[in-house]
Formats: C-alpha cells, structure tokens, sequence
C-alpha cells in the first residue's frame, strides 16, 4: 500500500487538477463529500458569537457537523429559507447578502441542492463573502462531473465533493478543493504533523485505507471525458425536460424545478396536488421496478427524479407513463 499503491495516487490528483482546472497542490483525495467539507467545517478558527450564514436546504450531515461546533463551541448556525423555482439565480446573492450580519464569518451552501436540483451561483456567492471579510465553503456533492464547469467559474476557497455520485467512481471516493493559500489555516480532520501544515496531503491522513478505489477514479475521468462534459449535461437536461414537460401537462402536476440551464440540469423535484407522493414512491418502487427518492422539507415536498447517462429514452418513457397511470387509477377511485 505504502510503497507501490499509494504513489500512483499522485497521478489521480493531477488528472483531478487538470478536470477542475487548478493546481494539484490544491486537491485532496477524500472518501466523500462529507468527509471534504468536515475537514473545512471542523478546521476552521472559529470562536463563540460567530455566525455561520447557510439555508435550510443544505445537506442533512453538514447541517449537523455545524450544530455540533454550535454545542462545542458556542457558534451561532443561521439558516435561511431559499423560495423553490427561482425567476433568476441572483435571487440567492440577494438573500444571503441581506442575512450577513457583523457576526457572520462563514457561508456554507450547495452548488446544487440535492432536494430540488437548484443550481446556486457560486461564483457571485463566493465574490459576495470575499468582500465582507467571509469564509465560503461550497458543498459540490452533486455538482460535479453533473454539468460543466472549471474553478475559474466558480472562483472558490473551499469546495468537497463525492465522485461517487455523478462522476461513477467507486464509493469511498471524494475530492477537497482548498485554495493553496488557505491550506495552512486550515486543521486537518485528522492530525498530522506540523511539517504538513502547508501541505494538501494532510487532509488524507487518514490511517490504514484502501488504495484502490482511489486509483479507480482515473478510469471514471477516462469514461466522463470521453463523453464530454457538455454532451452529458445536454443529456442529462433531455431527459429531465422530456419527463417533466409531459408530465406537467396535467394540471396537479407541479415542477419544483426551474427549466432555466442556469439553475438546473438532471436532477429535478414534483409534486401531485390532491395525492400522497410517498405511496405513489412506493407503488413505483414495488410495481415498476422504478426508484425515487422521496423529499420531505418543512417547507416543501415531492419526488426527486435523477437519471444519469445510462437511463434511457424508453426507461424515461415508462416512468412517466407510469406516473400519469397512478393518477388516473387515484382519481377514478376517489
């Protein structure tokens, strides 16, 4: 492991580099999202009073990776509502530029969030904590290797992602992103030593691992590359386009999700008006052998739709057809 796994780790770093666009002195292989943004939430200095700015819709497990330093450490968690279906991606900037108070030190949010496939502009996000003297940490988990984009778009200090998601890397596999100046004001999750304090392998130290998954995700470039970017992303909207724009023929359907390319692409949110959707998860699942994910949020509620590349027109097709059936059958038995 030490001496002939390992080194070849390096390789997988610079092609990481290169497909997001920065310096391998700037990429740390990980095993999640999770584990990327915890070493960004638990790394940072921060003290009793400060406030840290996030939405209501961010990720379940970092929301409690920051209750936690709230209860350790005295800090203040602020979460904020962001209205579904925006009429422009700005309307985030807005939002969180009216809740930063002379407390606030960090912004924590997705580049998309994994409830309705909102697609935040980071960049704008980032620009706007950079000038107030703010931390951001963006949540990639299921950004990446989802729709095109570089670090110059985004223009970020702190970025963690799974590659297991949406590139298809093995599970256990992740990357931090930290911009080489910030790596030595940032702890590690796990300690190392003082020596690697400037280091972005210091992130990695985390003991005895498997080296293998690691290596793997060089072969999930090779097959996302050979794709392309651009062509998996205009897939990917075909097909949440082709489902949802059928589906909202009926007038009970609701897309929670903005057709705008700027705000989404494969992952989308409905909801029926009159049906319980946890039943309609549940016939889909037991009878059509068709998966969902059911979402519950105080504020909304729906069925989350995710193909990827390997879903088919067909496959596409029958979901819906199996929709509009289960609404029909709902409505004559009522």
């Amino acid at each position: 492991m030490w001496r002939i796994l390992d080194p070849g780790i390096e390789s997988v770093r610079r092609r990481l580099a290169l497909n997001f666009g920065c310096d391998p002195e700037e990429i740390a292989i990980t095993r999640n999202a999770s584990e990327s943004l915890e070493n960004c939430q638990l790394g940072l200095n921060l003290k009793a009073g400060d406030e840290v700015l996030t939405t209501n819709q961010d990720y379940p497990r970092m929301l409690t990776a920051w209750k936690q330093r709230a209860r350790r450490d005295g800090i203040i968690l602020k979460q904020i509502s962001i209205p579904l279906k925006l009429k422009r991606p700005e309307e985030i900037v807005d939002i969180f530029a009216r809740n930063i108070t002379s407390r606030t030190k960090v912004m924590h949010f997705c580049h998309i969030t994994n409830l309705s496939g909102q697609i935040y502009p980071v960049r704008e996000l980032c620009h706007l904590a950079r000038s107030r003297g703010i931390e951001a940490i963006v949540d990639g988990a299921h950004a990446y290797a989802h729709f095109p984009f570089k670090h110059a778009d985004l223009d970020c200090d702190f970025y963690g992602t799974s590659l297991h998601k949406w590139l298809t890397a093995p599970f256990g596999t992740g990357m931090l992103y930290v911009r080489k100046a910030k790596i030595p004001h940032l702890w590690a999750l796990m300690a190392s030593e003082e020596r690697n304090d400037a280091n972005i392998r210091k992130f990695e130290e985390i003991g005895t691992h498997p080296s293998a998954n690691a290596l793997a995700i060089n072969e999930a470039l090779d097959f996302y590359e050979g794709i392309g970017a651009e062509r998996k992303a205009a897939r990917l909207r075909y097909l949440f386009h082709r489902w949802a724009k059928r589906l909202e023929a009926n007038p009970r359907v609701r897309i929670h999700t903005s057709y705008d390319p700027r705000q989404s692409c494969g992952l989308a949110l409905f909801d029926i008006e009159g049906l319980d959707i946890a039943k309609l998860s549940i016939h889909l699942e037991s009878n059509c052998r068709i998966i969902t994910t059911m979402i519950v949020h105080d504020e909304f509620r729906g069925l989350r739709i995710t193909p990827n590349v390997y879903t088919t027109v067909r496959e596409i097709d029958m979901f819906a057809e199996a929709v509009e059936q289960y609404i029909e059958k709902q409505g004559s038995s009522t």
